[in-house]
């Protein structure tokens, strides 16, 4: 089991027209990791926070300091996908008030250079695949693509199904939506096309902070299997990971966006599972501090954070872009959003390689094999190794020892025996 925080970065993006129509003035700035927050009424009164990444994308790309697009999915993407290799459980999911770029981040744009990291780390996956060469691996990869819409989930790759899908709980495998498609596809082209065709499905409208304003949280799932035949034994291996990739909705302030009607309800039921998601970061990191009595987490009073709850402090490794406004008219919001990613840098997940126990046994043995092999090397007894029966040397160990204590040190035989046995073990498995 790997223990392992919340990887959390923050970005900050360019003024939109709304801003600079206000002639508003910069208050965010940043130093290496640390991003420092000014309050525009008191200029001499600032807070600063240490994450784990710190992105200035404010300026242009002609500025030194400036994070494009392959930056931020290179920090935080690559590594996640990595794990996703690994065998484990990987969650990359975005927060921010509403227009603060997330969306931008996760998904970008159809354009050169501007893709988010959603669609970099799909086309990286299948780049890995096929460059493998490695003949007893094969893999295979199913997404599915959905919303939380007003407390409803909706499948968005099967758009006509307008019902509310519901939401079990596996004994096993925990959380899932019930009924909801999920798509084979071999190629990044395949996945390409049902991440279009589901964008398009995506409940989006104008609201005065954001022309297109995401009113859903969005989640595009990967299950990725790997599977390695092992000629010597003939015995298949099998590691499957889950890739959550997750677009939440803004945050918002009635006044600020203008909404009424339809609009207003929707952003009372975002900001619900917000203010959730919140009280779960709280909670996990306050358990953290704790060392006996442990609070109670409220998973299940909203879909997100129900459907989140393995990502967040459970079996996954998990990171976290907080999207920010740099205008001085959003100074409440941009402070809420640093410190609601400082709780969560707090969270420790307990990340397991997802694998059947009998392969992980056999897994673990041969890499202590191949590590106390190593050791017996550098202790030069590889002579022993290569001989063709090293049992014959385990069992000739005690006379060697007894005619002359020095030849053989016992930590050296203890490597040795360990060894052996270990040895035979993975043979017999």
């Amino acid at each position: 089991m790997a223990s392992a925080s919340v990887k959390v970065a923050v970005r900050v993006r360019p003024f939109n027209s709304r801003e600079m129509g206000k002639e508003s003035k910069c208050i965010i700035q940043m130093s290496g990791n640390t991003t420092r927050i000014i309050n525009p009424k008191q200029p001499k009164e600032s807070k600063s926070f240490n994450f784990d990444y710190s992105y200035w994308s404010h300026t242009t790309p002609e500025d030194v300091n400036f994070a494009c697009q392959k930056q931020v999915y290179k920090d935080i993407g690559e590594e996640m996908l990595l794990h996703a290799f690994e065998g484990y459980n990987v969650c990359i999911f975005a927060y921010g008030q509403t227009g603060a770029g997330k969306s931008y981040t996760m998904m970008g744009k159809q354009e050169k250079d501007q893709e988010g990291i959603i669609p970099l780390l799909c086309e990286d996956l299948f780049t890995k695949i096929t460059d493998n060469n490695d003949n007893s691996m094969s893999y295979s990869v199913e997404v599915s693509y959905m919303e939380i819409y007003c407390e409803r989930v909706r499948d968005l790759l099967n758009p006509k199904n307008k019902g509310n899908l519901r939401v079990r709980e596996h004994p096993l495998m925990g959380p899932y939506v019930e009924d909801l498609s999920k798509l084979a596809v071999t190629s990044y082209n395949d996945i390409q096309d049902l991440m279009d065709s589901g964008n398009k499905a995506r409940t989006v409208a104008a609201t005065n902070m954001n022309e297109t304003s995401s009113r859903s949280h969005a989640v595009f799932n990967i299950i990725f299997t790997q599977k390695r035949h092992d000629s010597d034994t003939d015995n298949t291996s099998e590691k499957v990971s889950k890739i959550s990739l997750v677009d939440l909705a803004g945050s918002e302030r009635a006044d600020s966006t203008g909404a009424k009607g339809t609009r207003l309800k929707e952003g009372a039921n975002i900001n619900k599972s917000l203010t959730t998601l919140g009280k779960v970061i709280s909670a996990l990191a306050e358990n953290k501090k704790k060392k006996k009595v442990e609070s109670f987490i409220p998973y299940r009073d909203s879909v997100l954070t129900w459907l989140l709850r393995e990502n967040l402090g459970g079996n996954s490794r998990t990171a976290m872009v907080a999207a920010l406004s740099p205008a001085d008219i959003n100074y409440d919001e941009t402070l809420s959003t640093l410190r609601y990613a400082d709780r969560a840098k707090q969270i420790r997940c307990n990340a397991v390689i997802n694998e059947d126990p009998n392969n992980r046994l056999v897994r673990e043995l041969k890499e202590e094999v191949a590590r106390l092999k190593d050791l017996l090397y550098s202790q030069g007894l590889g002579d022993i190794i290569e001989s063709e029966s090293p049992v014959m040397h385990f069992k000739l160990f005690p006379l060697r020892f007894k005619c002359c204590k020095e030849s053989y040190p016992m930590s050296k035989a203890n490597i040795l025996c360990t060894y052996i046995i270990r040895n035979q073990w993975v043979r017999q498995l």
